[in-house]
This record gives structure tokens, sequence and C-alpha cells, in this order.
């Protein structure tokens, strides 16, 4: 669905988008930027906001997503509404099937699910010849980061906007970094993205309890998320 909410929340979104990427310097001129596309609404909202960047900066860049999927539903399948999706707009695209040994519990624990995507996705970027990985994390996503990071390790830490890898050969790169979780879960339903399955694991992990922690905070969520993620940028130099 679409109409003239919709617009107005994507022109504001596209600003923080283009805020993050000139602030951090995210994009340059002539980079294959790989989006890492899981069929949930960030990563929905990423593609579409990185396509309608894309058409307005004077410079050119190309996209390319990545959808990594298990075969047993770790992570889980989008496919079947993913593509025909990413076709009508015209993105190209890559879907990777991961699998995990036999010798490992299954279903596998988040850390090793999350091991396991991440680097079937560097691989797949990688003989894509992709020079950025743009992943979907949001302001929650990096405050709550640096909640779990002062409660399970008593460091302040965070997610960066930008994180090279090998060298600078590639940079996973952060563009909804300012953009607060419901205002993207508002911009998906106006869009009508069908989203995939979640992980039977979503509402259990420590991040998922860490983020029900916040929204306890009410009224000053805002204010928390942003005083969270300000002092670990402070303490991490960027």
């Amino acid at each position: 669905m679409s109409g003239p909410g919709t617009d107005r929340e994507a022109y504001y979104l596209l600003k923080d988008v283009s805020r993050a990427i000139n602030e951090f310097g995210l994009i340059a001129p002539g980079d294959r930027v790989a989006v890492a596309i899981s069929g949930g609404k960030d990563s929905y909202a990423l593609t579409h906001l990185l396509l309608s960047h894309q058409r307005k900066v004077p410079y050119q860049y190309e996209l390319v997503a990545i959808h990594i999927y298990g075969s047993r539903g770790y992570p889980p399948d989008a496919r079947p509404t993913l593509e025909p999706w990413l076709g009508n707009n015209g993105v190209a695209y890559r879907s990777v099937e991961i699998m995990f040994p036999p010798s490992e519990p299954y279903p596998p624990d988040c850390f090793r699910c999350s091991l396991n995507r991440r680097k079937a996705l560097f691989q797949a970027a990688a003989e894509l010849k992709c020079s950025k990985i743009a992943y979907g994390h949001n302001a929650d996503d990096a405050a709550s980061t640096t909640l779990l990071s002062l409660m399970y390790k008593g460091q302040l830490e965070t997610m960066a906007p930008a994180v090279p890898f090998f060298g600078g050969i590639v940079t996973l790169i952060r563009p909804l970094i300012y953009i607060p979780e419901n205002r993207l879960l508002r911009f998906a339903r106006r869009q009508g993205f069908s989203e995939a399955p979640l992980c039977s694991q979503a509402h259990t992990s420590r991040r998922a309890q860490v983020k029900q922690l916040l929204n306890q905070a009410g009224h000053s969520r805002d204010q928390v998320r942003t005083n969270l993620w300000r002092a670990a940028r402070r303490q991490m130099g960027f």
C-alpha cells in the first residue's frame, strides 16, 4: 500500500539514510554494494531506501541483494516472497543456502547461526566483487548492542556505522543507523512488505530481552536510545 503518508515517511527516512551515508562516508562513487536482505522489515526498507538514494545522488553505484537461508529453517527461507519483489524492483540478487554440520546441535544457537550466515554473506559478496555490505541495523539495534555490552561484558561498545574487513577490501555499512525501529515498522506496513517468518528464537534471545527492557522506558525511550549510542560513539571515537 502506498499514498501521501507513505511518500512523506519515505522522504524523511531517506533524509536520515543520506545523513548517515554522508556523515560516515558509507558509499562512494563506483561502489558495488551487497545488501544483506533477510526478508524482514529492516532489510526491505534498506533496499527500498537505497534504491531511492541511488536515483537521487549525482554519482553511480551498484546494488545487489544477497539472501542467506538454511534448508531447515535457520535462517528462514524468504525466497517465495522476496525474489518476486526484488525482480519487480529491478534489483539483482543471489540466494545462498547454508548447511550446518551434522555434528552440531540443531537448531543452532544464535551465535553459530549468525556466524555461519555472516561467513556465507561475505563469501557471496566477494564472489560478486562487492566493496560494501549493507546491513539493516537500526537505531534501536545500536542502542540494544550498547546495553548488551554494558550488561554482559562491562564495556561501552556499540554498532559502528562502518567497519572495514580484510584490510579495507570490503566494508560493512549500516545506512539505517539513525532510524528508530518503530518508524521502519510503520513504513513497512504502509508499503505492504511481505515479511518472512521470524526465527523461532527471535523473541527469547538476549538481544530481544534487552529491546524489551528499552521499551519499558516508555516516552523516555528516544532519549535513552540517543544517550546510549552517543556515549558509545564517544568512547569508540567515531
